[in-house]
């Protein structure tokens, strides 16, 4: 598309980046609920407990369940060398991740090569093996590099993509141009690129090593730190680089987990949790996990829902009330925060501000409760398979306590901003906008998403304004030709729960968990609107 051509911002850059984390994120959260499920309900203490778990063909299934929950974790680098240039590239999207894996495998085979060529390998010695970080990676002996190396491989690639899928080689090489180029290209550049890791992940390693070293240095503020640093770039959607670095690198801590050294918060957890000796988590890994979502997930942002409701005017409660409870929903189930927080932040910054530093201080108070509940996601789901079903040992029982706490301190604090500033929360525009209240909740042009896509597709100022459309979790991402076409009155008028403009042709669309519908409509519209 044109807008892939044009010069991308660092911003931008970044942006895109973040997004396609999402993709093999969303596959390790759900195996690392098939991995707990099976782990819990196997381990000797549970079937102690409920001896008919320690039935034959349950066993089976539980064991089944721990080995497929634990391929995300097994293969988590070369997912998103793929998932990075599969997320990134605005065509042939295929090659891309193709070239991804060729990319990355290519890199860790040249790696072997200098290792041996200098004489490190082939050795068995434990200590040599260590020494130089020496794993197992897709089935060769190379340097460790962990999820960085494949976020640079990934990066690599897409550029190397962007500038040669179109390439035309001479007639006696044409079979070799286009897309069939990029592969061949990235072998090349991954060959030499494996050639000087040897020589540079030293150093890579140090500064990633220092920046875990500052924020454990922090001691129990480390975890605030973290926590509200997340919820400040969510607006932004950049929340997906920090986590990303102190879930999968040295940042989040560094660990010896059955004999493997492993590093990254959620990397340490998940190796316990498939490690039948580990004896339980860490408190050093889960202290950066789920734990320290779920005061803010499970009680404050349903408490804000409430004050929400209560400060709205009684005659548009009722039609409030279905917008907060589906919120309440999407953040207490699913762990999806945006669709509660994009109704205050516009209209009360500082609000979000303070949810921001609550939500902090959350991973503050369950970590000094020493608490160990990990996953990604924070929601009930996390709640019940890694903490309660894990035992009494995870502290799961002060969850409920905190959350109690975190929803009356956020109710309170809400009601009182709403009605002190007249904040304009969902429920409070006068009367005078009933009509506007009634378009946003019309069912006309309804498609399967429950959205109007078409009426959304001619807010954003048509088909010929997008130059390029995409999704991430809960928001649409788009470049524009012309921003003065997007009507965001309108876009909020269809349940549209926000709108970020982030520069000229840049802007993110807030929707919520069915954003993928949403974007595949819109997306069948211009496609046929260009036909």
């Amino acid at each position: 598309m044109s807008a892939i051509k044009q010069k991308i911002s660092v911003w931008e850059f970044f942006q895109s980046l973040g997004k396609t984390f999402m993709l093999p994120v969303a596959l390790l959260s759900f195996c690392g609920i098939m991995l707990g499920i099976g782990s819990s309900l196997s381990s000797h203490d549970v079937i102690t407990l409920i001896p008919f778990l320690g039935n034959h063909v349950l066993q089976l299934i539980f064991t089944w369940m721990s080995k497929v929950g634990s391929f995300a974790f097994s293969f988590l680098p070369v997912m998103f060398a793929i998932a990075i240039p599969l997320g990134m590239a605005r065509e042939n999207k295929g090659v891309a991740a193709f070239s991804g894996f060729v990319g990355f495998a290519v890199m860790n085979l040249a790696i072997n090569f200098w290792l041996t060529a200098n004489g490190i390998l082939p050795v068995t010695d434990a200590a040599v093996l260590k020494a130089n970080n020496i794993q197992n990676i897709i089935g060769i002996q190379s340097i460790d590099t962990g999820i960085l190396g494949a976020v640079i491989v990934g990066i690599i690639v897409f550029y190397l993509h962007e500038r040669f899928h179109t390439i035309r080689l001479p007639d006696a090489l044409a079979f070799f141009g286009g897309t069939r180029f990029v592969p061949i290209i990235t072998t090349l550049v991954m060959g030499l690129m494996g050639l000087t890791v040897p020589l540079i992940w030293p150093w890579f390693a140090a500064a990633i090593s220092g920046l875990g070293w500052m924020i454990n240095g922090a001691g129990d503020f480390g975890p605030m730190i973290f926590g509200t640093g997340e919820r400040l770039l969510l607006p932004f959607g950049l929340q997906h680089i920090l986590v990303a670095i102190i879930r999968f690198t040295d940042a989040g801590g560094t660990m010896e987990v059955c004999g493997h050294t492993v590093s990254g918060a959620l990397t340490i957890f998940q190796a316990q949790l498939s490690c039948p000796t580990s004896g339980g988590f860490a408190e050093s890994a889960t202290r950066f996990l789920s734990q320290g979502k779920m005061p803010a997930f499970l009680g404050g942002l349903p408490g804000a829902a409430l004050a929400m409701y209560h400060c709205a005017r009684p005659e548009n409660r009722h039609k409030i009330k279905g917008l907060l409870i589906s919120g309440v929903v999407a953040c207490v189930v699913g762990g999806t925060t945006e669709p509660i927080e994009f109704l205050f932040l516009f209209v009360a910054p500082v609000l979000y501000l303070i949810h921001a530093l609550l939500t902090g201080l959350g991973f503050t108070i369950m970590a000094v409760l020493g608490v160990t509940i990990g996953n990604t996601d924070g929601n009930v789901i996390d709640f019940v398979v890694f903490g309660i079903l894990h035992g009494l040992s995870t502290k799961w029982y002060w969850v409920p306590v905190i959350a109690s706490l975190w929803f009356a301190g956020y109710y309170l604090i809400f009601r009182f901003a709403i009605t002190r500033f007249n904040i304009k929360t969902p429920g409070r525009e006068a009367e005078t906008h009933r009509e506007t209240i009634e378009k946003t909740f019309s069912s006309a042009g309804v498609g399967k998403s429950g959205y109007n896509a078409p009426a959304i597709l001619a807010a954003l100022g048509g088909v010929d304004n997008i130059t390029s459309l995409d999704n991430c979790l809960t928001r649409l991402r788009l470049t524009v030709n012309d921003m003065s076409k997007v009507d965001d009155a309108t876009l909020k008028a269809h349940r549209v729960i926000g709108v970020v403009h982030l520069n000229q042709h840049s802007l993110q669309v807030v929707i919520g968990p069915q954003v993928q519908s949403v974007k595949d409509e819109i997306a069948s519209l211009m496609q046929t609107a260009s036909a």
